[in-house]
């Protein structure tokens, strides 16, 4: 069986930003301060501006001008920022390879983040999900393909070979290397000290029924990523999602079914990355 230290050995590694690294270790603990991550975030004015730029557009709806970060943190909210300025985190510590086309590939990372913390929100009440960690393993979670082109460049073009079927990517991606993206995001967030629930989440996403009791995080980032495989999904597409999967995280079809997002809904971090 191949060992994912060899396939780190054989890469340059992403380089986290400072501001996300001192993130990072906020996430596992819930007593974290509105003026800690204001601090924090405010190292980066530049990232700053585009916070701030991203808190006043249509797509968060606020009646008033947001003016200032506090202001920001204090409407928006502390987990929702502090994701949005991960992200952006994250899309800084990453080079696209020659192969994959840049925009699908951040077009598909928001739409599994969306589909992510849609299924966060509709499970919170019953499993102890948090939507914004959600969306943060949805927004990871194909990170681990841009490792694996790194590592095996030859293998590129028959990963990203068209038409793709949902799902279809990780079989091809553990026949060619033994891994699939998930599972070397999650090495990845290992390293970097993300919480143990969002390691395991990814660890586990493309399988999450190979262990009881699910891991809530797997399931969805499973379930998600066969949402973003589907482009311009309607309600429709949760006909050909795994029935076991959705049952063990007690999904209810008729929420789902009503509540369905539409893509176009979905927060777009273009103005963080671009």
């Amino acid at each position: 069986m191949s060992d994912i230290n060899d396939l780190f050995k054989s890469v340059a590694l992403p380089v986290m930003p400072e501001v996300g690294i001192a993130l990072i270790n906020t996430l596992d603990n819930p007593k974290t301060q509105l003026s800690t991550i204001h601090e924090l975030i405010s190292k980066d004015p530049t990232l700053t501006v585009k916070l701030l730029a991203m808190a006043n557009s249509a797509a968060f709806g606020l009646s008033g001008k947001v003016a200032n970060l506090t202001h920001a943190l204090q409407l928006v909210g502390i987990s929702r920022i502090r994701t949005l300025a991960l992200s952006a985190c994250l899309h800084n510590a990453f080079s696209i390879p020659e192969g994959i086309d840049s925009a699908n590939f951040w077009r598909y990372s928001m739409d599994c983040a969306g589909y992510a913390q849609w299924l966060g929100k509709g499970l919170s009440d019953t499993l102890d999900v948090d939507s914004q960690n959600a969306w943060l393993v949805g927004l990871m979670l194909r990170l681990g393909e841009l490792i694996i082109a790194q590592a095996h460049p030859e293998h590129v073009l028959a990963i990203e070979l068209a038409p793709c079927a949902p799902g279809e990517r990780w079989t091809r991606e553990r026949e060619l290397t033994g891994f699939d993206e998930a599972e070397v995001t999650a090495e990845l967030a290992r390293r970097w000290n993300f919480p143990s629930d969002i390691v395991h989440g990814l660890v586990m996403a493309s399988h999450p029924m190979t262990e009881k009791p699910i891991s809530p995080l797997a399931g969805i980032a499973h379930l998600a990523c066969l949402l973003a495989d589907q482009p311009d999904a309607d309600a429709s597409a949760i006909e050909t999602l795994p029935v076991p999967i959705m049952g063990a995280l007690e999904l209810k079809y008729g929420w789902m079914k009503t509540s369905f997002p539409s893509p176009a809904s979905f927060i777009d971090i273009g103005g963080l990355i671009g």
